[in-house]
């Protein structure tokens, strides 16, 4: 059942908390909500606390007005956990999530015991950087119908979109409920923040995933982020696109488990 947490007089944010045992934090993309883990959890053991919630701006959450900062993101975050009283948990990020994730690790280390990057920047070229800010541009002047139109193709393969026209358009939907200046101000921080640069202080056990044919976070920068945080596992998924919490929840959910069953230590290497 979902909750509020009121931080502030304008950010409240809405959660769930389900579960019990070893605490796990998962923080969804852009433009999304935290419905969009459902799939994934549904494929993991039920044994674990699965905490979710939706962003300043997003879903449920209190329409905050904008401009927003990452460190904005990251602070509700480590507020939340104070809130449940976790005083150390995984970390799962989704694309801006994923950022927001990098952040807390290298800011907040004391407050995760692994790290999970999915479909997430690293390590943007110059033409990277112009195609986003160009995304956001569009996205803050034409509004969220236009940004969606070509954005589909980014985020799923030719066979997912013929064969789950459903998923598309419950996924559509959830994005046009987004206020547009919040959505427009959360696109601002995932077009204008890298970390590229930090990355190797990172010391926590890290898994790193993203599609094949991943345009915004693709396989060159999961590399780089794979490089750069000693120890890190790699995984990068044939075929897929940018939605993979949508497309292949089951074997996001099958590496989620994997890792965070393990006992590896921060150091020990992993690629595939």
């Amino acid at each position: 059942m979902a909750k509020t947490f009121k931080r502030s007089h304008s950010v409240a944010l809405n959660y769930v908390d389900q579960g019990s045992g070893e605490p796990v934090m998962l923080i969804h993309g852009v433009g999304s909500a935290l419905d969009a883990w459902d799939g994934v959890i549904a494929a993991m053991r039920p044994d674990r606390r699965y905490i979710r919630f939706d962003l300043r701006g997003h879903g449920r959450s209190a329409h905050t007005p904008g401009p927003y900062s990452l460190n904005d993101f990251v602070e509700d975050t480590i507020a939340l956990l104070d809130h449940l009283d976790i005083a150390k948990a995984d970390l799962v990020g989704f694309s801006l999530g994923g950022l927001i994730a990098q952040a807390i690790a290298l800011d907040h280390p004391h407050r995760l015991n692994r790290l999970a990057l999915i479909s997430t920047i690293a390590g943007r070229t110059q033409d990277e950087r112009e195609t986003v800010r160009k995304r956001a541009e569009t996205l803050k002047s034409e509004g969220a119908v236009t940004h969606l139109s070509v954005a589909v193709d980014r985020w799923f393969t030719d066979e997912f979109r013929k064969a789950h026209p459903d998923v598309l358009e419950a996924r559509r939907k959830r994005s046009l409920e987004n206020n547009p200046e919040c959505y427009a101000a959360a696109y601002e921080v995932l077009a204008g923040n890298d970390l590229a640069g930090r990355l190797s202080e990172i010391n926590v056990p890290t898994l790193v995933i993203t599609g094949e044919n991943d345009i915004g976070s693709n396989p060159r920068m999961a590399r780089l982020i794979h490089d750069r945080i000693d120890g890190s596992e790699l995984h990068i998924l044939p075929l897929v696109k940018h939605a993979v919490l949508l497309e292949s929840p089951v074997k996001i959910a099958s590496l989620l488990e994997n890792f965070l069953s393990s006992n590896r230590h921060h150091g020990d290497r992993r690629d595939s």
